[in-house]
């Protein structure tokens, strides 16, 4: 899954949990996951942790194209969310 000349400290994948800002409800995000729907109301909680993926000269090759435009769609999501 990650690429072999990846220099992040992180190449096992995680799981974190994280309360939805809507209902409270417990949601659980992987560290490969973009997004996460809460099961309970429906909010679209997004991946604040993508950071390597953005500066990463080898990301396309760790992550593959599908991954690899689906983060970055969702940093840029989020960077326009933070300049609103």
């Amino acid at each position: 899954m990650i690429f072999s000349g990846c220099q992040s400290k992180a190449k096992e994948v995680t799981i974190e949990e994280r309360i939805c800002p809507q209902c409270g409800n417990v949601i659980e995000i992987f560290s490969v996951d973009t997004e996460v729907v809460c099961e309970k109301c429906g909010f679209v909680a997004y991946n604040d942790k993508l950071s390597c993926v953005q500066w990463c000269k080898f990301a396309r090759q760790c992550v593959g194209d599908q991954m690899y435009e689906k983060m970055m769609e969702t940093a840029a999501h989020q960077k326009a969310a933070r300049s609103s």
